[in-house]
Protein backbone atom coordinates (compact mmCIF):
# COMPACT_ATOMS: atom_id res chain seq x y z
CA UNK A 1 0.00 0.00 0.00
CA UNK A 2 2.78 2.41 0.92
CA UNK A 3 4.73 1.34 -2.17
CA UNK A 4 1.72 2.19 -4.32
CA UNK A 5 1.51 5.62 -2.67
CA UNK A 6 5.21 6.30 -3.28
CA UNK A 7 4.85 5.15 -6.90
CA UNK A 8 2.05 7.70 -7.40
CA UNK A 9 4.10 10.47 -5.78
CA UNK A 10 7.21 9.73 -7.85
CA UNK A 11 5.24 9.48 -11.10
CA UNK A 12 3.58 12.80 -10.35
CA UNK A 13 6.89 14.47 -9.54
CA UNK A 14 8.32 13.14 -12.83
CA UNK A 15 5.23 14.53 -14.63
CA UNK A 16 4.58 11.04 -16.01
CA UNK A 17 1.34 11.20 -17.97
CA UNK A 18 0.79 7.44 -17.62
CA UNK A 19 -0.14 8.13 -14.00
CA UNK A 20 -3.38 9.70 -15.18
CA UNK A 21 -4.14 7.43 -18.12
CA UNK A 22 -3.76 4.17 -16.16
CA UNK A 23 -7.04 3.29 -14.43
CA UNK A 24 -5.20 1.20 -11.81
CA UNK A 25 -4.11 4.48 -10.22
CA UNK A 26 -7.75 5.51 -9.74
CA UNK A 27 -8.78 2.56 -7.60
CA UNK A 28 -10.50 2.53 -4.26
CA UNK A 29 -7.60 3.95 -2.24
CA UNK A 30 -6.73 6.66 -4.76
CA UNK A 31 -8.91 9.34 -3.20
CA UNK A 32 -7.19 8.73 0.14
CA UNK A 33 -3.76 8.94 -1.49
CA UNK A 34 -4.76 12.21 -3.16
CA UNK A 35 -6.09 13.58 0.15
CA UNK A 36 -2.89 12.59 1.92
CA UNK A 37 -0.82 14.30 -0.77
CA UNK A 38 -2.90 17.46 -0.35
CA UNK A 39 -2.60 17.49 3.44
CA UNK A 40 1.15 16.88 3.26
CA UNK A 41 1.39 19.61 0.63
CA UNK A 42 -0.31 22.04 3.00
CA UNK A 43 1.97 21.02 5.87
CA UNK A 44 5.03 21.35 3.61
CA UNK A 45 3.88 24.83 2.64
CA UNK A 46 3.52 25.74 6.31
CA UNK A 47 6.99 24.39 7.08
CA UNK A 48 8.46 26.42 4.21
CA UNK A 49 6.60 29.56 5.26
CA UNK A 50 7.65 29.13 8.90
CA UNK A 51 11.19 30.05 7.94
CA UNK A 52 9.96 33.63 7.45
CA UNK A 53 6.48 33.95 8.95
CA UNK A 54 4.81 31.82 11.61
CA UNK A 55 2.01 29.74 10.08
CA UNK A 56 -0.35 27.31 11.79
CA UNK A 57 0.24 23.83 10.38
CA UNK A 58 -3.35 22.70 11.01
CA UNK A 59 -4.73 25.72 9.21
CA UNK A 60 -2.42 25.08 6.26
CA UNK A 61 -3.66 21.49 6.00
CA UNK A 62 -7.27 22.69 6.06
CA UNK A 63 -6.52 25.37 3.47
CA UNK A 64 -4.93 22.74 1.22
CA UNK A 65 -8.10 20.61 1.39
CA UNK A 66 -10.30 23.61 0.54
CA UNK A 67 -8.11 24.64 -2.41
CA UNK A 68 -8.09 21.00 -3.58
CA UNK A 69 -11.88 21.05 -3.71
CA UNK A 70 -11.99 24.45 -5.42
CA UNK A 71 -9.49 23.40 -8.12
CA UNK A 72 -11.33 20.13 -8.71
CA UNK A 73 -14.73 21.84 -8.98
CA UNK A 74 -13.27 24.45 -11.33
CA UNK A 75 -11.67 21.84 -13.61
CA UNK A 76 -14.74 19.58 -13.50
CA UNK A 77 -17.20 22.35 -14.38
CA UNK A 78 -15.07 23.64 -17.24
CA UNK A 79 -14.18 20.21 -18.65
CA UNK A 80 -17.44 18.34 -18.16
CA UNK A 81 -20.18 20.97 -18.04
CA UNK A 82 -19.01 23.94 -20.13
CA UNK A 83 -16.79 22.38 -22.81
CA UNK A 84 -17.59 18.66 -22.96
CA UNK A 85 -16.43 16.47 -25.81
CA UNK A 86 -18.54 13.67 -27.27
CA UNK A 87 -16.58 11.05 -25.37
CA UNK A 88 -16.19 13.03 -22.12
CA UNK A 89 -17.40 10.82 -19.31
CA UNK A 90 -15.31 11.72 -16.29
CA UNK A 91 -16.51 11.45 -12.71
CA UNK A 92 -15.87 14.17 -10.15
CA UNK A 93 -13.94 11.63 -8.06
CA UNK A 94 -11.47 11.08 -10.91
CA UNK A 95 -10.96 14.83 -11.32
CA UNK A 96 -10.55 15.24 -7.56
CA UNK A 97 -8.02 12.42 -7.46
CA UNK A 98 -6.07 13.74 -10.46
CA UNK A 99 -5.86 17.22 -8.94
CA UNK A 100 -4.59 15.71 -5.69
CA UNK A 101 -1.96 13.65 -7.52
CA UNK A 102 -0.82 16.73 -9.45
CA UNK A 103 0.05 18.47 -6.18
CA UNK A 104 2.76 15.92 -5.28
CA UNK A 105 5.62 18.26 -6.31
CA UNK A 106 4.50 20.50 -3.44
CA UNK A 107 5.93 17.92 -1.06
CA UNK A 108 9.38 19.20 -2.03
CA UNK A 109 8.60 22.32 -0.02
CA UNK A 110 9.77 20.39 3.04
CA UNK A 111 13.30 21.17 1.77
CA UNK A 112 12.82 24.93 2.14
CA UNK A 113 14.40 25.04 5.58
CA UNK A 114 16.18 28.37 5.25
CA UNK A 115 14.76 31.74 4.24
CA UNK A 116 17.11 31.83 1.23
CA UNK A 117 15.62 28.61 -0.14
CA UNK A 118 11.98 29.38 0.63
CA UNK A 119 11.06 31.67 -2.27
CA UNK A 120 12.83 29.71 -5.05
CA UNK A 121 11.47 26.38 -3.85
CA UNK A 122 7.91 27.68 -3.47
CA UNK A 123 7.95 29.24 -6.96
CA UNK A 124 9.54 26.17 -8.53
CA UNK A 125 7.08 23.77 -6.91
CA UNK A 126 4.10 25.98 -7.76
CA UNK A 127 4.98 26.01 -11.46
CA UNK A 128 5.65 22.27 -11.21
CA UNK A 129 2.16 21.80 -9.75
CA UNK A 130 0.64 23.87 -12.57
CA UNK A 131 2.44 21.67 -15.12
CA UNK A 132 1.07 18.60 -13.33
CA UNK A 133 -2.44 20.05 -13.39
CA UNK A 134 -2.19 20.70 -17.12
CA UNK A 135 -0.97 17.17 -17.82
CA UNK A 136 -3.56 15.57 -15.53
CA UNK A 137 -6.43 17.56 -17.03
CA UNK A 138 -5.37 16.70 -20.56
CA UNK A 139 -5.03 13.01 -19.76
CA UNK A 140 -8.28 12.53 -17.83
CA UNK A 141 -10.32 14.36 -20.45
CA UNK A 142 -8.53 12.74 -23.41
CA UNK A 143 -8.19 16.16 -25.02
CA UNK A 144 -6.17 15.19 -28.05
CA UNK A 145 -7.85 17.75 -30.23
CA UNK A 146 -6.81 21.36 -30.70
CA UNK A 147 -9.31 24.13 -30.23
CA UNK A 148 -10.02 25.99 -33.46
CA UNK A 149 -12.10 29.09 -33.36
CA UNK A 150 -14.13 29.98 -36.42
CA UNK A 151 -14.81 33.63 -37.02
Amino acid sequence: MFGEFLNIVFKSIKLDKTLYSDNRNFGEASIYFAGLIMILDGVAGAVAANTVIKTAIGMSGLTAIVTWLIWAIFIFVIGVKLFPDKQTKVSFKKVLTAVGFAHAPGLLRFFAVTPDLMIPIIFLTQFWIFAGLIISTKEIYFNKRNFKFKI
